[in-house]
């Protein structure tokens, strides 16, 4: 199944140590199968130009990242799908970001698995397809 990366999954691969375990998963992910956000992308400029190294997190994000990973926008369809969601989880009182529904929203709208460490928002999304590979890395 094709994936789509959260911010964490990508940041994760930018530290100076990224967890063995996980580089070494997604070495074995096709190319055509790596997926990410406009949200996600927004949010790691937000990080970037909120950091004391600016360039050099905006360089990894526009040398390393973008060329690496397939950008999805965030589009009609999906703002419906985040629609959906986001009155559910206020319905049932489970409030999480709006960025992070979008992410959600995008995965579930391209029938993709989300590749986070975030398990504990994301598992609120009810039909959402989690991968734990990130997670699974930083338990051990």
């Amino acid at each position: 199944m094709a994936l789509l990366f959260d911010t964490d999954a990508i940041s994760e691969l930018l530290r100076p140590h990224p967890a063995a375990a996980y580089v070494k998963w997604i070495m074995g992910v096709a190319r055509d199968e790596q997926f990410t956000s406009a949200v996600v992308i927004g949010e790691l400029y937000k990080g970037a130009y909120r950091s004391h190294d600016r360039e050099r997190h905006i360089s990894n994000i526009e040398q390393r990242v973008l060329p690496s990973i397939t950008v999805l926008p965030y589009d009609i369809g999906i703002a419906r799908v985040f629609g959906s969601l986001r009155a559910h989880l206020e319905d049932t009182g489970m409030i999480l970001p709006d960025a992070d529904i979008q992410i959600a929203a995008t995965a579930i709208g391209h029938n993709l698995e989300l590749v986070t460490g975030n398990l504990r928002h994301f598992n609120r999304i009810s039909g959402l397809k989690l991968n734990r590979a990130l997670a699974n890395s930083r338990e051990r």
